[in-house]
């Protein structure tokens, strides 16, 4: 009932006593008509409600009262009614509706019955009972397997409100919710299919549909399955201690599947993902990690390994994992009287094999070892050492350029930058004193002559400012093309007597020739601006510097404005310096110009270390 109703209803409750106060007729010499009024508890259920009536004004009397309710509006005694059979201490009583539908609308209205037979009724009120959960079913378990199912359900009665989410739930105790494993299977109502996945193999699983509504979640009847045996779990463990012929590797068997673990180990083979009809290694049985060693493998060759678990089930593997012996490459060592003077810094020292330049061999030719060597005293004895001590074999010159174990020291006469090889079928070594440069249609000489580069000792490198046009060039060495470098890929690498390398602009280039590293060699061809706001073509734009052969730096003369600027090589970011001027540094921050005007800016490439200056005209 509104609630201006029932104020009126009080307001005639509060009138009507007034009245009977205010009379000075007996009470039996006074009678108002009779009056019923109704309003609603709040009581209000899926089957039940709570309304309440007012008696008002009873007239002569009144035989029954109580209230009547229907699904139409203006209900009536004839309709559905329950009599109050309460002792009446007041004007108002409260009614319980029972037995009523879910989610149905009534209307409802207090009565009253006159000695005459006569109804009078209270206002109309209506409410609405509330809905209940659904009503459905669960579908037969089908399709089971080790570690999946299908089931479903089919919800057949909403509770009279919509089913907002459905599937099913599923454990491994009985009676299972929602709070365990479940799926979404949509909502609404009807037939749903669902999956049951990341079962374990060899278990009993519980099942019930689910179905939620605004009253709660509803579940169908239990059914219950059991999984099959399932495959193992197994994983593979890296690859280690990896040699030439040997490798050491294992797995994990982290699950039986719900069966005993009959055979586990580890297969292998040159082609991905082997299985147990290749090379196998047997790892025991049971669950738990297990280490495999793996034998009689071929030189420089890749491998592919799988660990692998077997039950009832069938056989399982884990992941593969590839792997490549070591190559038949032979390392020396080369130490002598020269070292110390000769690498300054680099943490090497005299007659100490595994503080000492070296020389190796490649995959292709295992028995030649070669290496690049500089010796920087006026005399310089040294030996090939085989080992990183001096446990031998150990080789001197035994004459006419035979290895001999037996022999003395080798001496290298003058100082100079070696080609040292050993070859070990013939044993028989050669050392050269080199010196190289640049040649090519991009050098100064052309094709005719290698311009000469200066070996650097603190850099390791043989280096000079070279004015390249757009041509090609290579490395040559001692004016003979029996020592001549190029590169195939044109990517910094260099092999021997490989491609022209190819010179894009022609301009004063920093070329570097890094032949520290037996047969790993590398070069470099930079050519050097400015870069930054600061500079004429901003950030975008480059200005070149150029050679200055005097001072042996690179110089640019240019207008800069108050910013900032770099160094960068080739107009490209890969390579870029800033930071320190005194120290450049890869990546360094922008330099600042702090005063419009005309400046000359040097760099200095001569040292590992670039440095710059920069001084306003």
């Amino acid at each position: 009932m509104k609630r201006k109703t029932l104020y009126r209803i009080l307001a005639v409750l509060v009138s009507a006593s007034l009245f009977f106060v205010a009379c000075t007729k007996k009470e039996s010499d006074v009678r108002l008509s009779p009056k019923m009024a109704t309003t609603l508890s709040s009581n209000v259920k899926s089957d039940a409600a709570t309304v309440v009536g007012y008696v008002i004004a009873q007239g002569d009397g009144f035989t029954e009262k109580g209230i009547c309710y229907n699904t139409a509006t203006a209900p009536t005694v004839s309709n559905s009614k329950v009599a109050y059979t309460g002792t009446a201490t007041t004007a108002t009583f409260n009614v319980t509706l029972t037995g009523l539908a879910y989610a149905t609308k009534y209307f409802a209205r207090a009565y009253a019955l006159e000695p005459d037979g006569t109804a009078i009724y209270g206002e109309e009120v209506t409410f609405t009972t509330l809905p209940v959960v659904a009503t459905l079913t669960t579908t037969a378990i089908t399709a089971i397997t080790g570690n999946a199912a299908a089931s479903g359900g089919n919800i057949t009665n909403a509770g009279g409100a919509e089913v907002t989410a459905r599937g099913i739930c599923w454990a491994t105790k009985t009676a299972p919710t929602v709070a365990d494993n479940k799926t979404s299977d949509g909502k609404g109502t009807g037939s749903f299919v669902s999956a049951l996945s990341g079962l374990k193999g060899n278990v009993t699983y519980y099942v019930r549909a689910y179905a939620v509504n605004s009253a709660g979640t509803a579940y169908g009847p239990e059914v219950s399955f059991k999984t099959l045996v399932d495959l193992p779990a197994v994983t593979t463990v890296d690859v280690t201690s990896v040699n030439k012929t040997t490798a050491v590797t294992g797995g994990n068997v982290t699950y039986d599947g719900g069966a005993a673990i009959s055979a586990r180990g580890v297969v292998y083979g040159t082609s991905a993902n082997p299985t147990i009809s290749n090379t196998k290694v047997d790892g025991g049985n049971g669950l738990g990690a297990f280490v495999s060693n793996l034998t009689g493998l071929q030189k420089f060759t890749t491998y592919h390994v799988r660990a692998f678990a077997t039950n009832s089930a069938g056989t399982a593997y884990g992941a593969d994992i590839q792997f490549t012996t070591l190559a038949d490459i032979q390392t020396w060592n080369i130490p002598g009287n020269y070292v110390a003077a000769s690498y300054p810094g680099a943490g090497l020292s005299d007659w100490s094999p595994d503080k000492s330049p070296q020389v190796i061999s490649t995959v292709a030719a295992s028995d030649k070892l070669e290496g690049y060597v500089y010796m920087a005293n006026a005399s310089n004895e040294w030996k090939f050492a085989t080992q990183m001590n001096w446990n031998g074999p150990n080789y001197g010159d035994g004459g006419g350029g035979k290895l001999d174990g037996n022999a003395g020291n080798i001496v290298s006469a003058g100082p100079g930058y070696y080609k040292l090889n050993a070859n070990t079928t013939t044993m028989t070594f050669t050392a050269v004193k080199t010196a190289w440069g640049v040649i090519g249609d991009a050098s100064p000489q052309g094709w005719n002559d290698e311009t000469a580069l200066t070996y650097i000792p603190e850099m390791r490198v043989w280096q000079g400012v070279v004015h390249l046009t757009a041509a090609t060039i290579k490395f040559r060495a001692n004016h003979d093309w029996g020592y001549n470098y190029g590169s195939d890929k044109a990517d910094g690498t260099l092999g021997a007597g490989a491609a022209n390398i190819p010179v894009s602009l022609e301009s004063d280039y920093v070329v570097k020739l890094d032949l520290s590293h037996p047969n790993a060699y590398t070069y470099a061809v930079n050519r050097w601006g400015v870069i930054g706001d600061a500079t004429p073509g901003g950030w975008g734009t480059d200005t070149n510097m150029t050679w200055d052969p005097v001072a042996k730096v690179l110089k640019v003369t240019l207008n800069l404005t108050v910013g900032s600027f770099k160094f960068r090589a080739n107009d490209d970011w890969a390579i870029n310096l800033g930071g320190d001027m005194g120290a450049l540094s890869q990546n360094g921050d922008n330099i600042p110009v702090a005063t419009a005007g005309n400046y000359t800016i040097t760099l200095d490439v001569s040292k590992p270390v670039y440095t710059s200056t920069i001084k306003k005209n």
